[in-house]
């Protein structure tokens, strides 16, 4: 769990990247804490493990069923034919999540309980760990159904993001 000011700043550096990304057709497919890279002179976030990136073409759906599995979107999960930036906006969603919360919104006593919960999208919270513009945001990212989930784009004019 990190300071909200230190959280807001690699979130905002973290989707700043990731709509970069997203601009020129790229799909990191694994964003995650351990792919953050914090400059400790600058503090400028390096996003990094491009391993499981794809650049995509117009309306092009992924099958690789990849990524680490509590960052995982209810898409990658139900194993189904996927758009790539969505997954890449859920993935931050729960990274800004941990950073506000220390733990993650989906825990499973097993992977098919976690996938199960993942699925679902219903994560409990503690209140007090997440200011209401970023529970807001949180659940815009969230979002099981990719086609209404937040871009980045969008994401960066939020007012939580913006300032």
């Amino acid at each position: 769990m990190v300071r909200e000011t230190t959280a807001r700043r690699i979130f905002k550096q973290t989707i700043e990247a990731v709509n970069y990304l997203h601009s020129l057709h790229i799909v990191h497919r694994d964003i995650k804490l351990d792919n953050i890279l914090v400059e400790e002179s600058s503090r400028m976030v390096k996003l990094i493990d491009f391993g499981f990136s794809v650049v995509i073409s117009g309306g092009q759906r992924l099958k690789v069923f990849c990524g680490t599995p509590s960052y995982m979107a209810p898409e990658i999960v139900r194993k189904q034919d996927y758009d790539g930036k969505p997954v890449d906006i859920w993935a931050v969603g729960v990274l800004l999540f941990v950073m506000l919360t220390g733990s993650f919104p989906f825990k499973g006593v097993s992977e098919q309980d976690l996938y199960s919960k993942i699925q679902r999208g219903h994560y409990r919270h503690n209140h007090d760990a997440l200011p209401r513009q970023a529970r807001y945001v949180i659940a815009k990212m969230l979002e099981t159904d990719p086609r209404k989930r937040i871009t980045a784009a969008e994401l960066l004019k939020e007012p939580y993001i913006a300032c």
